[in-house]
């Protein structure tokens, strides 16, 4: 019998919601590492009971646990992190040069293929990876050779908050940092490039920059992995060319500024998104908690809103908290900074509150298990 298993990471700590291919009744397990930030909780695609969890804590620091039976039982892997060489210096909101210095890891994304590697994104912005289940780790460190020196902080950090891995070509990686813009390799992390041709941001000096932008959140579909779409600081962006040209396709959507997006695993011009007011005011619109699907890859939308709260519903939903499950009738899940976690059977259609009062939400995955 198949079985969803979503993954859920919030700032107490983490839960493993299990539900069969039915997704009405849900069992709650958790919490795992109650009162640790858990920034993200993520499964192997390859090998899907082997779990990876970056946890945090003002006082105990950064701790990567890794799991090989499905979350049932944890052990810490090595968490040695270090930048390769001396990183030098980048730069601050104020134009000052400050040291570079390893905070947390924001994001776990495992290969598609191969169960022992797993790339890690972290703050201040820098990317590892492990090609030995998170036993040693490795800076790529040419990556903040493509100009790091203009990168600067985002409200929530410096982080490399996004990887996206091409399931097609193991050499070809994309990364967005915040606020810095989105980076591609295509030779493993040897070498990369900003790719952000097409972004104008008017809260940088140069709004048209090679580097800058905050960027959000990038999406592809496997079968189309030169097709991408962004949730940007401001607009909805989307690339036909894997980042070489990106264009706008905001359309009619209430508010083109947001965190997450994903897209449909069966239809790659499907698209979700969940707007919030504004950069200041990180709330729904109107106070209605609506997401956004677009059949045409963008510029047409369409609210999402049977099951979900229509008036005074003021929380946020972060860029990690979203995911699409791979079922015949896909389903989709987000988790809200106000603890609830929606998810819905029959691709955006119809919702239902899955769980109420976890804490703030952080991270939501979700695995399809045979």
């Amino acid at each position: 019998m198949t079985q969803v298993r979503l993954l859920v990471g919030t700032r107490k700590g983490a839960f493993i919601l299990t539900s069969d291919e039915q997704r009405q009744d849900w069992e709650v397990s958790g919490p795992h590492f109650a009162g640790w930030e858990i920034y993200h909780i993520n499964g192997s695609p390859a090998e899907p009971n082997r779990l990876y969890t970056s946890q945090s804590t003002g006082w105990f620091g950064q701790l990567i646990q890794r799991s090989d039976d499905g979350g049932a039982t944890w052990e810490p892997v090595n968490n040695e992190f270090s930048y390769v060489g001396d990183p030098g210096t980048h730069q601050w909101y104020d134009g000052t040069q400050h040291p570079w210095e390893f905070t947390r890891v924001w994001l776990l994304q495992p290969s598609p293929s191969d169960p022992d590697v797993v790339y890690a994104g972290a703050e201040d912005a820098a990317l590892f990876r492990s090609t030995d289940a998170g036993q040693s780790w490795q800076e790529l460190p040419a990556l903040r050779e493509a100009k790091g020196h203009l990168w600067q902080p985002g409200a929530g950090g410096m982080c490399l908050h996004t990887i996206v891995l091409d399931p097609n070509d193991p050499d070809r990686i994309i990364v967005a940092i915040s606020a810095a813009g989105a980076f591609r390799s295509d030779d493993g992390g040897e070498s990369w490039r900003p790719i952000n041709k097409g972004l104008a941001s008017g809260e940088i000096p140069e709004e048209e920059a090679e580097v800058g932008h905050c960027v959000h959140a990038i999406t592809m579909h496997p079968a189309n992995p030169d097709v991408l779409f962004m949730q940007k600081h401001w607009d909805i962006m989307r690339s036909d060319d894997g980042g070489g040209m990106w264009h706008e396709v905001s359309g009619n959507l209430p508010s083109d500024f947001g965190f997450p997006i994903a897209v449909h695993p069966h239809e790659p011009e499907t698209i979700y998104v969940i707007p919030i007011k504004s950069d200041s005011e990180h709330f729904p619109p109107e106070g209605k908690l609506r997401v956004y699907r677009s059949r045409t890859g963008g510029n047409e939308w369409e609210a999402l809103t049977e099951g979900l709260p229509q008036e005074n519903c003021y929380v946020n939903i972060l860029r990690t908290a979203l995911a699409v499950d791979s079922c015949d009738e896909a389903g989709v899940y987000f988790g809200t900074t106000g603890g609830a976690v929606y998810g819905s059977a029959d691709s955006g259609d119809t919702w239902q509150a899955i769980v109420h009062d976890l804490p703030a939400v952080l991270s939501v995955e979700v695995q399809v298990l045979p």
